[in-house]
């Protein structure tokens, strides 16, 4: 329990899940270093958030498809604040297209930017955990899509489960340097993402989930949070649902199932 986390990285903190954490992992004491691809604004709005907490924030753009050059922002980044600690992969796309009509090039995009830009900037951070003497958290924001699968999302649920697989061997790996590696993985959240921005998760129905609701980005954050802490330290290589039960269900259900009948036997 000697882990104290004093600097975090988080990748797409401009917005959304992103934004949740870094000021999460501000209110538990650290500085935050956080990426924007197009929103630069929505970047310099959450590094304000942080700093009203009391904490160093510093900002750098990040495209996760731009390879290998992507890591390089990430050594930058902890240069800025004298090392990292934690590194939280929640940079992402999607696409949305059916198997049969999707192109190469969508199909790389989306693979590149969730999976191969993942793989560079950890492996980034995790170098200089390492070099600093070890001890650290690795966190990746999957999806429930890294657990099962949903129609249109063949890129997106390849890349999500091959993230998913990439930190269970991570975690197998560094655990001899005292670096803990976990996915957490989200059901629909309200967010920009999913079309939901400045939305009250709990005033939106949605029958197919047991909780009834999309999640609010701080339920994700809470999580994060919990697995960045000296709290955690004996839990790696392990994947953390947070779907409101969706998982229970399957993920077509969030969407597809429009009354609460299956709720009676």
């Amino acid at each position: 329990m000697s882990f104290e986390p004093r600097r975090a990285i988080v990748t797409a903190g401009d917005s959304g899940i992103g934004r949740a954490v870094a000021v999460a992992l501000a209110g538990a004491g650290m500085d935050v270093g956080l990426t924007w691809h197009t929103d630069q604004e929505g970047a310099q709005r959450t590094a304000e958030e942080v700093r009203e907490l009391g904490r160093q924030a510093v900002i750098a753009r990040l495209d996760t498809s731009d390879l290998p050059g992507c890591g390089d922002v990430i050594d930058v980044l902890a240069d800025e604040l004298g090392g990292v600690d934690v590194f939280i992969n929640n940079a992402g796309t999607g696409d949305g297209t059916p198997f049969l009509d999707l192109d190469y090039e969508t199909w790389r995009q989306t693979v590149a930017t969730d999976l191969d830009g993942a793989f560079v900037t950890i492996q980034r951070a995790a170098r200089r955990m390492v070099t600093a003497g070890g001890e650290g958290r690795i966190i990746a924001i999957t999806s429930v899509h890294e657990h099962q699968p949903r129609v249109g999302s063949s890129a997106y649920d390849a890349a999500k489960h091959g993230l998913g697989g990439l930190i269970k061997t991570i975690a197998l790996e560094l655990g001899q340097h005292g670096i803990t590696a976990n996915s957490v993985a989200p059901g629909e959240i309200a967010t920009p993402m999913t079309g939901q921005t400045d939305t009250d998760p709990h005033e939106v129905q949605r029958p197919g989930v047991p909780l009834g609701r999309p999640g609010d980005a701080r339920e994700i954050a809470a999580v994060v949070a919990f697995l960045a802490s000296p709290a955690a330290s004996y839990v790696t290589g392990a994947s953390w649902p947070v779907d409101g039960g969706m998982l229970q269900m399957g993920p077509q259900a969030g969407s597809h199932i429009t009354s609460d009948d299956w709720r009676g036997v």
